[in-house]
């Protein structure tokens, strides 16, 4: 039977004007859907910043050096990016899963939107039919769900595929039930962090032998004990996120509602 290394000490949040960060002892790993510092990564912090409407920068990987710099913070890192306040920050903890949520759900977004012309089949980036937006490396538009998710315990490689998905689906899971239409915006991005294995040859918890590091939780699908957890602590804070700044739908003139 695979167990799992004794539960490490979470990551704590840090709240600085319009940022927030996680420090990370050296040897944590993440699996990212961040703008900065995604894939399968050993970051040493994670933050999530508001930004404007004013914000241009395209070179996100100094931007957010510069960001992390500035509240203390070195080495490689992770940066989320949203429109939403985040000193409005959600917070659940699950069997000792912690999950933090910045909920804005101004343009929500269907995976497969029928309306939306262009695709691996057709439509072109000029084509005037094409009613998405394509974007290549521009910050998050106004409405934005980005969740960190940190457990205590180290994850197989495929173990932290499976809580990204699970943290995804029960953010969908509260944004559906809450007649959100939609299951989380374009610009939605998801951070798992977990402990490295003690012993690990590679990214892949591969022991020396290319058998599986027994110190790492092989599953965490929404069945699995992790996964549950993993999932509750989602749900819970994403619903805190969307009970305090509610889906309010369009204006009468077709307008997204407001921005938080």
């Amino acid at each position: 039977m695979v167990t799992a290394a004794p539960d490490a000490p979470l990551p704590e949040l840090a709240r600085h004007d319009q940022v927030l960060t996680w420090a990370l002892p050296a040897g944590w790993r993440a699996l990212s859907s961040a703008a900065v510092g995604g894939g399968l990564v050993e970051p040493r912090w994670v933050l999530n910043a508001t930004v404007d409407g004013r914000f241009a920068r395209t070179d996100l990987d100094a931007w957010a050096a510069e960001t992390a710099r500035a509240v203390g913070l070195d080495g490689p890192g992770c940066a989320l990016l949203t429109a939403a306040d985040v000193r409005q920050v959600e917070h659940a903890h699950r069997g000792g899963v912690s999950a933090w949520a910045t909920v804005g759900v101004t343009r929500p977004t269907w995976p497969h939107d029928p309306r939306a012309v262009l695709s691996c089949h057709g439509g072109r980036r000029d084509d005037r039919r094409v009613t998405t937006a394509v974007h290549e490396h521009v910050p998050a538009p106004p409405g934005t769900v980005n969740i960190v998710v940190a457990l205590p315990v180290p994850l197989s490689g495929s173990a932290l595929v499976q809580a990204l998905a699970t943290a995804t689906e029960a953010k969908a899971q509260v944004l559906v039930r809450a007649g959100v239409p939609g299951t989380g915006t374009a610009s939605d991005a998801v951070v798992v962090l977990c402990p490295g294995p003690a012993t690990a040859s590679d990214a892949s918890t591969g022991t020396q032998d290319g058998t599986m590091d027994p110190a790492a939780v092989p599953f965490a699908g929404v069945r699995s004990l992790w996964g549950r957890r993993v999932a509750h602590a989602v749900h819970d804070a994403v619903r805190a996120g969307l009970l305090t700044h509610p889906w309010t739908g369009t204006d009468a003139d077709g307008s997204a509602g407001p921005v938080w």
